[in-house]
């Protein structure tokens, strides 16, 4: 899921791996390790999905830059494509089998009240310590 988030991310335009870093929690993926980040970079690197050269040109230390190969727009393209047949299929089960769909229901209320729950508690001022 990172390395189709990071691709997605270098579509259209370049980035350091700082930036990078920045940018799957603001998205909904949760908290990374940064170094997590640049393995997966060097990674898709090696395998052509992703290109990097230093830029020089402003102050302070060099930063490696990334740029999405062709390569990886076809790989980023094809991943897209997966998720969206995965998506269809998972929605065609549900309506299939009426179980399924219930089960479903209850465990998306389940997770919305804890959602709900959670930002109770951090707006009591309890925190995790109360949890």
């Amino acid at each position: 899921m990172l390395t189709a988030h990071l691709l997605a991310r270098l579509n259209g335009w370049s980035a350091c791996g700082s930036e990078l870093a920045q940018r799957p929690e603001e998205s909904g993926l949760g908290q990374y390790i940064k170094g997590s980040i640049y393995r997966i970079l060097g990674q898709i690197g090696d395998s052509g999905l992703v290109s990097s050269s230093w830029d020089t040109s402003e102050d302070g230390p060099a930063r490696r830059i990334y740029d999405l190969t062709d390569t990886g727009s076809m790989f980023l393209k094809n991943w897209m494509v997966m998720a969206d047949m995965h998506r269809n299929f998972l929605k065609s089960m549900l309506e299939l089998n009426p179980l399924m769909s219930a089960m479903s229901a209850a465990s998306s209320s389940r997770s919305r009240a804890d959602d709900d729950s959670d930002t109770e508690s951090e707006s009591d001022g309890e925190g995790d310590e109360a949890k």
